[in-house]
């Protein structure tokens, strides 16, 4: 089963199963701590009601610490599985792990929102967000796919089939500054199907001013007012 303990001395598995290196890691856990006793109270069980024996007493559970359960929420949001094989990897049933998500979500939101870390959901805000103004504005604009279970209404099955992953997929338009690697705008999550360029658009991102944006194919004819689009053309030497 994956813990924290374990996985904490293998550094390459620790960055590919959270997406951040173990530095990071024990940045975020503080807040991260200090955000879960907030919203829920040692004092108090997780149900809410005042404790009649002293805290660790008791069934010890599969996420015993802090790290753990940081460890849990972190592993989910970067490898977005089945709820059932997330749980099989940290010893939980289907129930359980949906349990432990909806408890531990807004926790990890809280934490990364106290460091300033949590992107621009607002896309009229992008151009003040602390997380673009950390240095000159050079972005880079992308689409992200995710893979997601497959509709049964046939509309929706239509909708959420991505040609480009064949597979049917949810999809977010993101934005990172490209001088500290931080990702400062997380657009809404559509439909796979849904162009890059045409859920950019319906973003209508306020950019700030003389802002240059990297972006790919996927981004041909985007060109918000007042920014400097860059897209790196194609050797005529490769091959088609």
């Amino acid at each position: 089963m994956l813990n924290y303990n374990t996985l904490q001395n293998r550094p390459r598995e620790f960055l590919a199963a959270t997406g951040l290196t173990l530095t990071e890691f024990e940045k975020l856990l503080p807040a991260f701590q200090a955000a879960y006793d907030k919203k829920y109270p040692p004092e108090r069980t997780l149900d809410g009601q005042a404790r009649q024996r002293r805290i660790g007493a008791g069934v010890k559970g599969k996420l015993p610490s802090a790290a753990d359960k940081l460890l849990f929420i972190l592993v989910y949001q970067k490898t977005n599985p089945l709820q059932t094989m997330h749980g099989l990897q940290f010893g939980l049933s289907q129930a359980q792990t949906n349990y432990w998500l909806h408890h531990l979500l807004p926790v990890l939101q809280q934490a990364l929102a106290a460091l300033a870390m949590q992107p621009e959901r607002d896309a009229s805000r992008v151009a003040v967000h602390p997380l673009t103004l950390e240095s000159a504005p050079a972005l880079a604009i992308d689409g992200t796919e995710r893979r997601r279970q497959r509709p049964t209404d046939a509309a929706r099955q239509q909708d959420h089939y991505s040609g480009k992953k064949k597979a049917h997929t949810d999809k977010n338009i993101v934005l990172i500054n490209e001088h500290t690697g931080k990702v400062v705008y997380l657009g809404p999550t559509v439909p796979g199907k849904k162009h890059d360029k045409k859920a950019a658009d319906e973003d209508q991102i306020a950019y700030p001013v003389n802002a240059t944006l990297d972006k790919d194919t996927g981004f041909q004819g985007y060109e918000p007012t007042g920014v400097l689009t860059q897209q790196p053309k194609k050797n005529p030497k490769a091959r088609p």
